[in-house]
């Protein structure tokens, strides 16, 4: 299936496409267009849109907390790994403005910031960071085998 989204990926943007390539879409082929041609490259080329104005795979908001395209795709797809709910909350904290986001949430900001300034393309940028999200996949399962739960910033 091929799935659409704006160009100049951040952070929900290389996490959405991780998410579907490791949970929901093997095959997935991924677009990067500009945001005023998200849902007419998707009618186009018969793609799913996320992240951008007017999909279904976007941010919205749950007990009045905003939620991120990641959490939309998790929710969709009735995904419920434990610790790929702790990376959801570390892909919100650093994407939306959320109180208590854990202390990792900044990290994952940065690193995003980084990857994509050294990148030179979308497509470059999922390559460099899907490694990191397994990192951060793994650093969750790791800590909720030991019992920890991600801990809020100061």
């Amino acid at each position: 299936m091929k799935w659409v989204t704006r160009e100049k990926a951040k952070v929900d943007r290389i996490a959405c496409p991780w998410v579907i390539k490791r949970f929901v879409d093997r095959q997935a082929e991924f677009l990067f267009v500009p945001r005023e041609k998200v849902l007419e490259v998707a009618k186009k080329e018969n793609a799913i849109p996320f992240d951008t104005q007017g999909a279904e795979l976007m941010h919205y908001k749950e007990n009045g907390e905003e939620r991120v395209s990641f959490d939309a795709i998790i929710k969709k797809y009735g995904l419920k790994d434990p610790a790929l709910l702790e990376l959801a909350k570390i892909v919100r904290g650093a994407d939306a403005n959320i109180p208590n986001a854990p202390r990792e949430s900044p990290g994952l900001e940065a690193a995003a910031l980084g990857f994509r300034g050294v990148a030179k393309d979308d497509f470059e940028n999922m390559k460099l960071q899907f490694p990191f999200y397994d990192a951060m996949y793994s650093y969750c399962q790791q800590r909720l085998h030991e019992g920890l739960k991600l801990e809020h910033a100061a």
